[in-house]
């Protein structure tokens, strides 16, 4: 199955210019999305993995999948304030300014082989922030999964270089 003819663009959304990957009309197509989460499950089956540590909010859906699958616990990486324990932050640059993604203290238990999942590589940030966070806690990062993956002149992958990132769907994009 053709993977990005189940993703929508959704032209000039949240603003003009961008053009929106919607991954919720791959998420409603029962086969396409079946197939996602065989794809990234069939690659990790056999490397040992401890915690699958998803992004919200999209990352959530397939993650939950996957770390069922693979017979792993699901550690959710959330926006600041959002998770009620105690917490391990970490800060990462935007074009213009900050941002911040946490963990629960006790998600994560030393020398655990863990998979990072996130809907979309963009320009790298969040996900290398996760990898940072899953590393600050004890964690060994095993793998990082996308479904799209934005290509050309973001430069998200050279972020993740010496993790072993995978992605279903390479979309070409230009500034």
């Amino acid at each position: 199955m053709d993977l990005l003819k189940e993703i929508r663009n959704v032209p000039d959304w949240p603003k003009p210019g961008i053009q929106f990957k919607d991954i919720t009309t791959l998420a409603k197509n029962s086969t396409a999305f079946k197939e996602s989460c065989d794809l990234i499950i069939k690659k990790y089956k056999k490397k040992g993995i401890e915690k699958v540590a998803a992004i919200e909010a999209r990352g959530y859906v397939w993650g939950g999948v996957i770390a069922y699958q693979l017979g792993a616990g699901f550690v959710l990486i959330r926006k600041p304030g959002k998770l009620p324990a105690d917490t391990i932050t970490e800060e990462y640059e935007l074009e213009y300014g900050t941002d911040k993604i946490e963990i629960h203290t006790d998600a994560i238990k030393k020398g655990d082989n863990v998979l990072i999942f996130d809907d979309l590589l963009a320009t790298g940030g969040t996900a290398k922030a996760a990898c940072n966070l899953i590393e600050k806690a004890g964690g060994v990062v095993a793998g990082v999964a996308f479904i799209i993956e934005l290509t050309g002149s973001l430069h998200g992958r050279e972020k993740l270089e010496g993790y072993d990132v995978i992605s279903l769907v390479e979309i070409p994009v230009e500034e």
